[in-house]
């Protein structure tokens, strides 16, 4: 039975329906455009949609253009059109809100809160008037504390630090490329060039620096006063990751993991889900000075032998400060490029160094800066990319 061969009124509902699924698909994430839409309703009219799998390929031909975006579509796909009901009952077929009894995979919380949205007419009145409260919203949001944030404001923080996009902070290396603004003369494609004039040298080929961006390396405590703002910065890490691929994320609570392939994975939700399980102790305890001797001792040299930036994301609180936290906080600072370390603690406006972790850790480092809110981690983004010296180190001491 193909759309042409309905009644005029189901036709419309057919239409109805593949308008609601492309809404829901657009906000979960997919880049959907009516022009797609179009291309479904006419490709829909050419097969058979009392076959419910003629009809999932065909949506999926038009509407999935990414491998990532396969899981979401199948989801959506499932929620949408109920999989338990006769496919006869198509053209009948509305968004369940039912949760299934088994845990949901990856990608499934962004899916159901698309289907949750309710579909209605906004007119240019009711658009200024959420415009203006979404500006307003934005405005506290910035400023607001993961941890005091709800669940729907965390869902908006996650999605503006998607949205956050790292410039390629250049770092000069000791190669260099043919460049006409070059300070080098390439006296070898200079000789080679006059060889046509008869050696007559008339254009002169300069050399310049090669420039590559500056690899980031993230070591995060995972313990319980960490957790919520590990999970927000890994969002952060990953959306960063498409566009940098020197990129090392390590996680650490009472031992050191690496997840930096976990998280190149496309899909955030299929990242975090990956990272979460390849991680045991995540909100257990902290043993920084173990975990640091780790990395210094495995990972140090394979992914900072190139003037890497290190963030460290931790509160300090070590149980068992002693000389051995200093001495490998001093080998990782002098390990990297720069070291950042970021503090959620800072966010209180009275702090002071008191514990002894802390006062242990802070000579060593080149910045001191919080991480609690998304005004902190864009003010991270602006500092990343503003260049340093290649021997530059302004140790700050603010908190000290």
């Amino acid at each position: 039975m193909a759309i042409n061969h309905l009644a005029p009124e189901q036709t419309e509902q057919f239409a109805d329906n593949i308008v609601g699924f492309a809404r829901a698909l657009r906000a979960a994430g997919l880049p959907v455009g009516p022009g797609a839409v179009i291309d479904a309703v006419n490709a829909l009219q050419a097969i058979d949609i009392g076959s419910r799998a003629d009809v999932y390929t065909t949506l999926e031909a038009i509407f999935v253009k990414r491998h990532e975006h396969a899981l979401i579509f199948r989801q959506a796909f499932n929620l949408f059109f109920r999989a338990q009901e006769e496919w006869k009952h198509l053209l009948d077929s509305i968004p369940l809100p039912d949760h299934a009894k088994k845990k949901p995979p990856p990608a499934s919380r962004r899916v159901q809160e698309a289907m949750s949205q309710p579909q209605m007419s906004e007119t240019p009145e009711r658009q200024e008037q959420d415009l203006r409260l979404s500006v307003s919203d934005k405005e506290v949001l910035q400023k607001k504390d993961f941890a005091q944030m709800s669940a729907a404001e965390i869902v908006e923080a996650l999605r503006a630090i998607e949205r956050m996009r790292l410039p390629q902070a250049e770092l000069l290396t000791r190669r260099y490329r043919p460049d006409p603004r070059g300070l080098r003369i390439d006296l070898r494609r200079t000789l080679r060039a006059s060889l046509r004039t008869g050696g007559e040298i008339i254009d002169i080929h300069r050399r310049g620096r090669i420039e590559k961006p500056a690899p980031i390396v993230a070591l995060l405590d995972i313990s319980g006063s960490m957790s919520e703002y590990t999970r927000l910065f890994l969002h952060f890490l990953h959306s960063i990751t498409d566009a940098r691929k020197r990129v090392s994320v390590f996680l650490f609570g009472t031992r050191l993991t690496n997840v930096t392939r976990a998280l190149r994975q496309r899909d955030p939700d299929e990242a975090l889900a990956s990272c979460s399980a390849a991680v045991e102790d995540w909100a257990g305890g902290t043993r920084i000075a173990t975990s640091l001797h780790n990395f210094n001792k495995l990972w140090a040299r394979r992914v900072l032998s190139q003037g890497a930036i290190v963030l460290l994301i931790s509160d300090g609180l070590e149980r068992e400060a002693d000389a051995k936290l200093a001495f490998e906080m001093d080998r990782l600072h002098r390990s990297c490029r720069r070291l950042i370390w970021l503090n959620p603690l800072l966010r209180f406006g009275g702090f002071e160094a008191k514990a002894q972790g802390i006062k242990m850790m802070l000579p060593h480092v080149d910045e001191f800066r919080p991480v609690h809110n998304l005004s902190s981690i864009q003010e991270l983004v602006t500092t990343l990319s503003r260049p340093l010296p290649p021997h530059h180190r302004s140790l700050i001491r603010s908190a000290a």
